[in-house]
């Protein structure tokens, strides 16, 4: 199986005083973009947000697809990703990704759901793809 998703940016003006807008095709991200919203806080998205959005979506998925292949039918998981980026001689870099884990799943015990978090973070296509220093903090409530 093979699936494409297609996103689309635009950037009018260049520089820091540009002015960028990116969306999805589904349309669900619609949203400015620009050196204030990467660097100074301004309303809008950046590209790290977005990784950071991805990262939490995709592991959160993969592991909720681990649970269910192991019998488990019930619970919540929470995910946070912090994406980093750092300064690189004359650019930037994504250095890594954080992800903050809280889970609830009935009938599980911390060291199964440590292993099944650790093999989605492993097989998440995101992680795969960002290749960088991905962390993963699990928190499990019984």
């Amino acid at each position: 199986m093979k699936i494409t998703n297609t996103a689309h940016a635009r950037y009018e003006g260049l520089g820091k005083s540009g002015k960028g807008h990116v969306s999805s095709q589904s349309g669900a991200l619609d949203h400015p973009y620009g050196f204030n919203t990467r660097f100074e806080d301004a309303p809008g998205t950046n590209p790290e947000e977005l990784i950071a959005a991805a990262h939490a979506a995709c592991f959160t998925m993969a592991l909720s697809m681990q649970l269910a292949g192991e019998g488990y039918e019930d619970g919540q998981l929470d995910t946070d990703a912090k994406v980093t980026l750092e300064k690189d001689g004359d650019g930037f870099t994504v250095t890594k990704s954080d992800l903050t884990l809280t889970g609830k799943v009935d009938g599980i015990d911390k060291a199964k759901f440590e292993e099944l978090a650790n093999k989605a973070k492993a097989n998440c296509p995101i992680s795969k793809l960002l290749n960088a220093d991905i962390s993963l903090e699990t928190t499990f409530e019984s």
